[in-house]
């Protein structure tokens, strides 16, 4: 049985937690969201690879997942506020562990989109998985170079990019505006129950919206 958990994010649901990042309500192109972005001091002072980067940055949402689907609209920009290299990146975590210790993300570099015409090998690069903490998106390519684990798309900063991530057990699907963009057939991490979570990263001020989550768990979540 499939159950179904939406939050509008027009405001901050009761018993997120925040990680790292800041989140209030906004609104963005006459659509009420969450803007999220890393604290200021992460920011001026954390440690790439330590603080940020591939990292537990998230706003965490009072719901759980294991299989089944993620869908979300993302809007993001750069927030000028680093000379980071950033690319404006945003997304979902899933599967996030109790302790923050595992889980594993899907998220987007609006400034890598194929429109915008970016240098190679950057236009392959708009889509990213990854699973925390053994593989960050520098192991993977250093590891796997044929880019297995992003992939390009057709998108660009300051305008909303639906977001859809279907997980099964051995499988993770990316579709982006419709399109599917990335198949990850080696997830690199089980399929564990966990928590879902709003991910930004470095140099990025996000804004999400309308978050539906579907979850094919065995049990209902309400109990």
């Amino acid at each position: 049985m499939t159950f179904e958990t939406r939050l509008p994010l027009a405001d901050l649901p009761a018993d997120a937690a925040l990680h790292a990042v800041t989140a209030r309500p906004a609104q963005v192109d006459g659509r009420a969201c969450l803007r999220v972005e890393l604290t200021d001091e992460i920011t001026r002072s954390g440690v790439p690879g330590v603080d940020y980067i591939d990292r537990p940055t998230f706003v965490l949402l009072p719901v759980e997942f294991r299989t089944g689907t993620l869908d979300v609209s993302v809007w993001s920009r750069l927030n000028d506020k680093t000379d980071f290299p950033s690319r404006a990146f945003a997304g979902l975590a899933f599967h996030v562990a109790d302790d923050l210790g595992t889980f594993a993300s899907a998220y987007l570099r609006p400034l890598n989109g194929t429109g915008l015409r970016p240098p190679a090998p950057r236009q392959l690069r708009a889509v990213q998985y990854f699973a925390f903490p053994e593989w960050p998106f520098d192991r993977l390519r250093e590891t796997f170079p044929d880019g297995r684990y992003e992939a390009a798309a057709d998108i660009e900063p300051s305008r909303w990019i639906a977001l859809h991530v279907e997980v099964a057990e051995d499988r993770v699907r990316v579709v982006v505006d419709g399109r599917e963009v990335l198949v990850v057939t080696d997830p690199l991490a089980p399929a564990r129950r966990g928590r879902v979570g709003l991910f930004v990263d470095i140099g990025t001020e996000a804004y999400f919206a309308d978050l539906v989550v579907r979850d094919d768990g065995a049990t209902d979540p309400a109990g």
